[in-house]
């Protein structure tokens, strides 16, 4: 059965464009230029997905996002904004936004949001919103890989006033970290969830990943480049060969050096990744 996607936004140039992209992938397009009109587009169809914009004239789409769970609770939801704020993140996540697309965005980047959207079940791999404040978020998600990118980019918008160069380091450690609880920690199961914290302060980011596994040994992970022996820094790629394993091997190791402290438990079920942020921001 063919999808239908809700376009609500006012820039009508970037309106007609995800339009004839969207058509073209397959997809049966309804359009709304403000949110009341939108609003109304949902009451009057079904609509398998929503694409709102955040600034827009009268109702926003942060607004609209909160009026519209009170009838589609499970309705999947893109937000894309120029308005890339902490705030406007938060109000994303709260309210089960399944991606937020910052402007410009690449056409691809669109797409792939879209696609990820409909792999994902509502009910079953929604993101659930245990503290939701710019300084102190903690959310349980589900074990699925498909929810990875969606939560990154959500979560990206919490450090855009960071340097470049931090801003990226930080992102790939949580990337990395976030990967390896939901594949190693929770077996890509769906019906298994992880435990994400973020910490701002004025001089620290600090991020914590609980997985539901049994955790395990550093000495153990032959497969991974942390335990290559001095002078042949490819021994667990032939390791991982012998294993079956996908290329790889390298993600603890660069994340380590992308954060100043990466600290486990003595399980080793459960990390925390530390960034100090003296002077940065």
């Amino acid at each position: 059965m063919t999808k239908k996607v809700l376009i609500v936004e006012d820039d009508k140039d970037l309106h007609e464009l995800v339009r004839v992209v969207l058509t073209r992938e397959g997809y049966e397009v309804a359009d709304a230029f403000n949110a009341i009109e939108g609003l109304q587009e949902l009451n009057s169809a079904e609509v398998d997905l929503a694409l709102l914009d955040i600034m827009m004239p009268g109702m926003d789409g942060l607004e609209m996002l909160q009026r519209l769970r009170v009838t589609h609770p499970q309705l999947r939801v893109i937000m894309m904004t120029a308005m890339s704020t902490p705030e406007a993140a938060v109000s994303a996540l709260r309210e089960h936004a399944c991606d937020f697309l910052a402007k410009p965005f690449d056409i691809e980047d669109l797409l792939k949001s879209v696609r990820t959207a409909f792999e994902l079940d509502p009910q079953e791999i929604s993101v659930e919103v245990l503290s939701a404040r710019p300084d102190w978020i903690e959310l349980r998600v589900a074990c699925d890989p498909a929810a990875i990118e969606p939560l990154e980019r959500i979560m990206a918008q919490l450090k855009t006033d960071l340097p470049p160069t931090t801003r990226e380091q930080i992102t790939y450690a949580f990337r990395e970290m976030l990967r390896n609880a939901i594949e190693h920690g929770g077996k890509n199961d769906p019906s298994q969830t992880i435990e994400v914290g973020y910490l701002r302060t004025p001089r620290v980011i600090l991020y914590r990943i609980k997985d539901p596994g049994q955790g395990f040994k550093i000495e153990s992970l032959y497969h991974s480049a942390l335990m290559n022996p001095d002078g042949d820094p490819v021994h667990h790629e032939r390791v991982r060969d012998e294993m079956g394993l996908r290329p790889g091997g390298f993600g603890i190791l660069i994340a380590r050096d992308m954060v100043d402290e990466m600290i486990y438990n003595e399980r080793h079920n459960e990390v925390m990744l530390i960034k100090y942020l003296d002077g940065e921001s």
